[in-house]
């Protein structure tokens, strides 16, 4: 049983606000799966017609996309001044566009990669599914989680 003055409960959104919480944020951070096993790399995106716009690099990103597409996406955001928090996450399919006019684009729709240079690939992942919660955050919550011998043992 869970005490929900320890563990707000999670509000569940709707696809239309995934969407406009998503346009809010342009960080989120990419899963895909790498040798067999998940990896997870932040990138930069754009939320165009509901579809999700990244550039990045040759490299680990591109390789595993490569392989198989089926990647997630999960962006949040926290706000302590109105004590709440937020997660969206995408899942789906992610394309290379080998389209120039797309890549030209791209620069109108200021979708800067942090590290600028070499990030010359556009990425365009369609949706399976668009989910999110939104949290209450409670700046005096604690969790009362007892503390073991060796963590005890640890802080001393």
């Amino acid at each position: 049983m869970v005490d929900k003055n320890v563990v707000p409960e999670a509000e569940e959104l709707d696809t239309e606000e995934c969407w406009r919480l998503l346009r809010e944020t342009g960080v989120g951070r990419l899963g895909v799966i790498v040798d067999g096993r998940p990896d997870v790399f932040p990138v930069n995106y754009k939320v165009e017609d509901n579809t999700l716009l990244f550039l990045t690099g040759a490299g680990t990103k591109t390789r595993a996309i490569d392989d198989g597409g089926a990647v997630a996406l999960e962006a949040d955001a926290v706000s302590s001044e109105f004590g709440m928090a937020w997660s969206v996450v995408v899942k789906g399919n992610a394309m290379r566009s080998d389209s120039t006019r797309e890549a030209l684009e791209s620069l109108s729709k200021a979708l800067f990669p942090w590290q600028g240079s070499g990030k010359d690939q556009l990425f365009r992942v369609v949706p399976d599914s668009v989910t999110g919660r939104r949290y209450s955050v409670t700046p005096g919550m604690r969790w009362r989680v007892g503390v073991d011998d060796a963590t005890r043992a640890g802080m001393e």
